[in-house]
């Protein structure tokens, strides 16, 4: 019985070892040999292009509204009778038109996580008039920095094309500098 106690305690070491040490440090290294950007993350002095951020104000581009909660991740449980969601859903559009813009319905409401960063090309376009008034940037200048923006699809066939909106209003600054020079 000693033995077989003994034999026990040293198969749960070595894939204690094996399972708990070793496979996840290749996985690590794997995963920061073939994406370094993603393993590493995103976050830089202006937030994250992984995560939708807030704009406030009327010179910046806008994504998608966040969850209720901007700590948790995860869309809304709320279904297409809920007063509630349609209470949000009317006040985003009224938000939208106070500024002169014909949202999309991207606009007006929550992804499924919550906090995605990327909205569709339409998506900005609707919103030149916005940041050409806020900005004095003339509103084909801007039709040409979402332009260069755009990704495609992932390897040509994945998901829709999109505009990720921190590196948009990252651009949108540069072009400001540049601009006013």
């Amino acid at each position: 019985m000693l033995t077989q106690l003994r034999r026990s305690i040293v198969l749960v070491v070595i894939f204690g070892v094996l399972l708990g040490l070793a496979y996840p440090a290749a996985e690590v290294a794997a995963a920061n040999t073939i994406f370094p950007f993603r393993s590493k993350g995103s976050i830089t002095q202006y937030g994250s292009s992984l995560i939708g951020q807030d704009w406030t104000g009327t010179r910046w581009f806008h994504g998608r509204p966040d969850a209720d909660n901007p700590l948790a991740t995860g869309g809304t449980n709320l279904g297409p009778t809920s007063k509630q969601l349609v209470v949000f859903t009317k006040k985003m559009v009224a938000f939208w038109h106070s500024h002169g813009v014909n949202p999309t319905q991207e606009l007006v409401t929550t992804s499924g996580s919550g906090i995605d960063p990327d909205i569709s090309p339409r998506s900005a376009y609707v919103q030149v008039p916005m940041v050409s008034r806020a900005t004095g940037i003339a509103a084909v200048r801007l039709d040409n920095l979402i332009a260069s923006q755009v990704h495609g699809r992932q390897y040509g066939i994945l998901g829709e094309r999109y505009v990720d909106v921190l590196d948009l209003n990252l651009a949108l600054k540069r072009l400001e500098v540049t601009v006013r020079s």
